[in-house]
């Protein structure tokens, strides 16, 4: 094991077993570098490589901290390293969003508001029946992350949020390319607002998968 990983393991384990919670302030530098037995200069490069994933919070003057750790912030360092897929790849980032955001939206059905069943119906009226393709793959993500939202899992809702970026240009790419594809993505967004007005998870879970699919497999025959 690198010197470098070895003293994030390190870290790690101190945030793991409770040594160091979320808001903490890190020890100084050099009494961190003897507890651990590790060198300041492996100790800084770790505590660089933490901050970068938002494990670790560096504040000039003031000193290091363990982060909140919630979910969002640290999944967004997925997300960043998602941004550098090949196209070759967008194939399994549209799989593992056809086995999450169905489960994700059949959890919404039991958990969303009727203000926000309100909100979703009053945005797919305003997009009308002949929106532009751009305009509907940006009003296609809103719906997609307000519903996963509303399934009360931040982690989930994270990870979805991380793998819809490399979907967004295979998504423009089909309703340019694809008859229909507008037309046929605004009925399947209606038909998942009525199964989770309906408060019907499986119906919920089924029109997802049944929309999710319909990309993958267009891209699919494309590739």
């Amino acid at each position: 094991m690198a010197v470098t990983d070895e003293a994030i393991e390190k870290i790690k384990s101190m945030i793991v077993s409770g040594a160091l919670a979320p808001g903490d302030r890190l020890p100084r530098e050099s009494e961190l570098a003897t507890e651990l037995g590790l060198s300041r200069n492996s100790l800084r490069e770790a505590v660089r490589a933490l901050s970068l994933i938002r494990v670790l919070d560096v504040r000039q003057g003031d000193g290091t901290y363990v982060t909140s750790l919630d979910p969002k912030p640290l999944l967004e360092a997925m997300s960043f390293v998602v941004d550098f897929h090949r196209d070759d790849t967008v194939l399994e980032f549209l799989a593992v969003r056809r086995i999450l955001e169905p489960a994700a939206t059949a959890l919404a059905a039991t958990r969303i508001a009727v203000a926000e069943l309100d909100a979703l119906e009053s945005g797919l009226d305003a997009l009308g029946p002949e929106p532009s393709v751009e305009e509907l793959v940006a009003a296609d993500l809103e719906f997609h992350h307000r519903i996963v939202a509303a399934c009360g899992n931040s982690v989930l809702c994270s990870l979805l949020d991380g793998l819809a970026g490399p979907t967004t240009r295979a998504r423009i790419w089909r309703g340019l390319t694809q008859q229909e594809s507008v037309s046929r993505t605004l009925e399947e967004h209606r038909q998942i607002l009525a199964a989770l007005r309906a408060r019907d998870p499986e119906a919920a879970r089924s029109w997802s998968t049944v929309h999710i699919a319909g990309v993958e497999q267009w891209l699919r025959s494309t590739l």
